[in-house]
Formats: structure tokens, sequence, C-alpha cells
């Protein structure tokens, strides 16, 4: 970062700190006292500025909501052991919300409004960061086009806003998850890889019924056969197969997820030899059948590290070793919070202190 940037702040008249209940959380629903947003017009940010969480004014007609140019990201915000916040690997989030916005036709965000952005909203509400053990701020940058205009084609003007929410673990147990055979999340050639709006409201209807089915989560296949895995949607799918950590390669129809990468190089580090290739059904289903599969998790922002615990495929019920057994997944996890709470050295340079 460079020049330090001007930005305008305008503070809530009372905190919402006295009537949250810190205990209870859940994702997405409990957000602190203050955004950050910035407005884009003339190819030009402008306009920064931290405002009072809560409505802003908006066209029924702009871009986003007709034709779906939005994107966002997600990171987290650490309390350290020392009592210091730190944010995990931000700079990673910026590439890929930029990577994002060149595929959409959107501008990309500045490095400095990024950063600043979020040191300057994480000082004002530096109570909202929790201490408990497992718990952080959730940071949602987010861009929307803004043109009020019914026209098909990339908006002028744009916002970009930072929300961040006070969150506990995002999954409690062990998931039930169901194979995908009917429907896809993406397709080759398409918006798979990027963090847009509709890539998510495709999934909603099938994971709706999936839902019904008991089942916590979809395992994506490709759009083409049903026959290769792809990703769960909210993260990415790492298997252990034959003592190796093995993951679905980043392509057009998966999310390259920071903590996929991270996981990758704990285990590289670790000794653990790693594989990035396609996956089938078939060998997932009869790794579990003869044992060579075992340990299967999602790995995300929001998720983390959460162990599988049965898989669903065409109807039959597969269930996985008990997830106490499994020391790989387990030791990476242990690793991957000590460093993000500072009880661990930062080898690698991730996170960021504020």
């Amino acid at each position: 970062m460079n020049d330090t940037l001007d930005i305008t702040i305008n503070k809530a008249a009372q905190s919402k700190l006295t009537v949250t209940d810190f205990s209870q959380l859940p994702f997405g629903k409990v957000f602190s006292d203050h955004m950050f947003i910035a407005e884009y017009d003339n190819e030009t940010w402008s306009n920064l500025q931290i405002l009072p969480f809560g409505p802003i004014p908006m066209s029924p007609a702009i871009s986003a909501l007709h034709y779906g140019q939005a994107i966002f990201e997600g990171m987290k915000a650490y309390r350290q052991a020392d009592g210091k916040i730190s944010v995990f690997r931000p700079e990673k989030n910026l590439e890929r919300f930029n990577k994002s916005a060149a595929r959409m036709s959107m501008p990309a965000i500045t490095t400095e409004i990024f950063m600043q952005g979020i040191a300057a909203l994480i000082e004002i509400d530096e109570k909202w960061v929790p201490a408990q053990e497992g718990y952080s701020l959730y940071i949602r940058p987010v861009m929307f086009a803004t043109d009020p205009y019914l026209g098909v084609r990339a908006s002028d003007t744009y916002t970009f806003a930072l929300l961040t929410t006070p969150t506990g673990p995002y999954y409690s147990k062990a998931l039930k998850v169901k194979i995908e055979t009917e429907f896809t999340r993406a397709d080759e050639g398409g918006v798979g890889f990027a963090k847009t709006a509709g890539n998510y409201a495709r999934s909603l209807h099938p994971f709706a019924e999936a839902q019904k089915e008991g089942f916590d989560q979809l395992i994506w296949t490709d759009a083409v056969s049903h026959e290769y895995i792809e990703e769960a949607g909210t993260a990415n799918l790492i298997f252990v197969i034959d003592g190796k950590l093995v993951t679905p390669s980043v392509r057009s129809t998966v999310l390259d997820g920071i903590t996929r990468d991270t996981i990758i190089q704990l285990a590289t580090k670790a000794g653990i030899e790693v594989e990035e290739r396609r996956v089938s059904v078939k060998e997932v289903i009869e790794g579990i059948e003869n044992g060579r599969l075992t340990d299967a998790f999602a790995a995300g922002t929001a998720a983390t590290v959460t162990p599988i615990g049965e898989i669903s495929y065409l109807g039959k019920l597969y269930t996985l070793t008990n997830p106490e057994t499994r020391t790989i997944s387990r030791d990476i996890a242990k690793t991957l919070n000590d460093i993000r709470y500072g009880l661990a050295p930062d080898e690698f340079g991730w996170n960021w202190i504020l």
C-alpha cells in the first residue's frame, strides 16, 4: 500500500455490542456496527466511507438485480493469543476478487481501497472480533452493478462494500453429503471459478431438495458426465487416498479456494504427498468400499476443515471412518488454527497483523 486514503467516517450513535449475545452467533446473521462503502463512476473509485451498518438507497432498476453483475469474497479476522488482530491471507482474496470482477466485466478494486478499507473498518469495530476459541470475525467484500438501466450491457457504475459479522464454527458435526447427479453447479467456459452471485443462486433449489432428504451439503459433479467430483459449493473437497492428499484440480468449474491452497502447503511441508487432479466418483466410492479412502473433508473460509462422515450416491449411503481417528486432517486443522490464532509460528507470513 502506498498513499493513505481519505476515508470519511460516520460512527453509529449507539453500539449493538451491549445487546449481542456472543455465545449465540449464527453464521451471517449478526452484523457489527459499521460497514465500508466505495463507489465507482467515470472509471474512478471515490466516496470512500465508513457508515453505520444498515440499508443503502438504490434504484429497483440497478443492473445487479436484473443481469446478475455481483461478486463477493469471504475472509476472517482472528483475535490472536496476545490480543492482536490478524486477517488471514487477505491478498489472496483480493487476487480472486479481481479475477471474478474481470470475468463479470466489472472494474478491479485497488489494493489500497481493499486493504485500507478492511483495516479502517476493523479498527472502528475492533471489539466485535471474538476472543473465544474457534470464533472469528467474518469479512464479506461485495461489489454490485448500480446503473439504473434496463439494458443488457455492463454497468458503468458500481458499489463496493465491506461487511463484518462475528461468527462461531460453521458446522458443528461431521457432514452427511449427497453426490449430485442431476443438477449442475457450473459448466466449462462458464463462471464456476468466480465468486459471483449466480453460481450460488443456481445451487439453492438442489440444495433445498437435498436438505429435505437429511443432507448437509451436496457434492457437485461435472456437467457433462457427472463422473467427476468438483466441489461442495460452499467449500472445496479433499480426500485422503492411500495416505495421499487428493483434491480435484482447479479448473473453470472449480473455485480456487484459499483454504484449499493453505492446506496443500501445510501438507507438503509436513511431508504428505499431494495430488491435484481429476477425482472420479467411482474412485471415491470404491475407495470407501476397499478401505483405501480413509478421510474426506470440506475446506473453506467458513467451513475451515470439516470432516465428511457419510456420502450418498445413487441412493446408497456410505459411512466413512470415525473423524476422531483421522490423523491427517485433524493435524492439519490444528496447525492451521494455531497459526491463525497466533499459537504457532507463522512461517508462511499468512497473518496480516493490524
